[in-house]
């Protein structure tokens, strides 16, 4: 356990120094510099580590980039006092544990809880007109029993039978249909 809290809080300095050094005046002209790496279709990620930015989601997020900052996410609330699902187990927690949780996501979450694409953000005035061009891509593609989902952001497969071709084929192509909905509005 301590080892591995010693690797990620290495990894984190690692981050941050990196960020550090990107940031830094060149030494040769005087002029401030930062690499980049391109992504292949798509924009970077933004970086929940140095800036202290909440992470945001897109459409083309990798389970890669998730895991890390659901790590850091973790390590926040961990660092606040709550404990993991791991150490709490099967068990139900304590009211007390509880609490802890709760004073630790009103800490962490603003911070680092990955927030969803913009696309889906229901912050974003146009995630419902978004919604509806994903399902009119669905039922293009051969889902038949699709329908936006009460909150009026994210689809809801299979209908009250819970048709599982619905439901497999829905859950399929959604993320196809996502970046094309995206591409078409870019």
């Amino acid at each position: 356990m301590v080892v591995k809290r010693m690797g990620q809080m290495l990894m984190l300095a690692g981050l941050l120094a990196a960020a550090a050094a990107c940031g830094s005046e060149s030494q040769d002209s005087g002029k401030s510099e930062v690499a980049t790496l391109a992504s292949p279709g798509g924009t970077p990620a933004p970086s929940a580590t140095a800036a202290g930015k909440r992470p945001r989601e897109r459409l083309d997020t990798t389970q890669e980039e998730m895991e890390g900052w659901y790590r850091i996410y973790d390590e926040c609330l961990s660092k606040e006092g709550a404990k993991s699902k791991k150490e709490i187990g099967n068990r139900r927690p304590t009211q007390a544990e509880i609490a802890k949780q709760e004073a630790a996501a009103r800490v962490c979450d603003p911070q680092y809880l990955p927030l969803p694409p913009w696309e889906k953000d229901p912050a974003n005035p146009e995630a419902k007109d978004f919604a509806r061009d994903v399902l009119k891509c669905l039922k293009d593609k051969g889902v038949k029993l699709v329908e936006i989902a009460d909150d009026g952001i994210n689809m809801s497969f299979g209908g009250p039978q819970n048709d599982n071709t619905s439901i497999s084929k829905g859950l399929r192509l959604t993320p196809d249909c996502e970046r094309e909905v995206a591409a078409r509005k870019k």
